[in-house]
């Protein structure tokens, strides 16, 4: 007998290709982003590294984040449209159902990922990470590709329709931007410096260029760790509970 969260996971990546915008969205989109930056702008910048070296990091997070639109929207859509009460008749694990759409975006979180790299390297990015950063690199970004997918998940399923799902993924997608994905968080004016400063997404991308620089700091490691386990938690219990509470 098939594993459900492996035919639930199936069925999510299925739906993913066939829907053009949210492969734009996912893994096309931060290539975008990440030459408009670098390639056009990136002279604008004077971080005291190459600019590749310093946003590559940053493009990293928002390869996770740009595609967390169209999770929300597919999980309340099966919400709204009874598929979830159809997946109840047919004795589906309701674990299952969550389960698939976190681990497809997951999934298609490292697709651009990889994607981002081989940009990276053809604009000239040059790491120092040794094997084993590199292997901290991969797992620093799965643990936050699932922590975001919990917490979309139950961002999906809170909303009234598939519109509004989209919409609550957008603080995720614009919270890089007011971090030190683009600029030093020192460099930016009173307020937003110190919210750059505090707010989740800083420890982690500076975690990830630490790990490439071959530097990783001890401090900024505990901090993304521990942010990507309460956000993970938050959202993981808030989808569950939910999900009991509207299926």
């Amino acid at each position: 007998m098939k594993n459900p969260s492996i035919v639930m996971l199936r069925r999510n990546l299925k739906h993913i290709a066939r829907n053009p915008t949210s492969v734009f969205n996912a893994v096309l989109m931060p290539v975008v982003v990440m030459l408009m930056f670098v390639y056009m702008l990136g002279d604008a910048f004077s971080v005291g590294v190459p600019y590749v070296d310093y946003a590559t990091p940053g493009m990293l997070l928002l390869a996770v984040c740009y595609g967390l639109g169209a999770v929300a929207t597919a999980v309340n859509s099966d919400m709204t449209k009874g598929i979830i009460n159809r997946f109840k008749v047919m004795d589906v694990p309701r674990g299952a159902v969550l389960t698939g759409h976190v681990i497809s975006s997951v999934l298609t979180n490292l697709i651009a990922i990889a994607a981002i790299i081989g940009v990276a390297f053809a604009l000239g990015f040059n790491p120092s990470a040794s094997f084993a950063q590199w292997l901290g690199v991969i797992g620093l970004v799965v643990l936050l590709g699932l922590a975001t997918g919990w917490l979309t998940v139950a961002l999906g399923l809170f909303a009234k329709s598939p519109e509004t799902a989209g919409l609550a993924s957008v603080p995720l997608v614009m919270l890089p931007f007011f971090s030190s994905a683009i600029v030093p968080a020192d460099k930016m004016g009173p307020g937003v410096k110190q919210f750059a400063q505090y707010q989740p997404f800083t420890p982690i991308i500076e975690s990830l260029r630490g790990l490439l620089n071959g530097t990783p700091q001890t401090g900024d490691m505990i901090a993304a760790f521990a942010w990507c386990l309460g956000i993970a938690a938050v959202g993981y219990f808030w989808a569950t509970s939910t999900f009991k509470k509207r299926a």
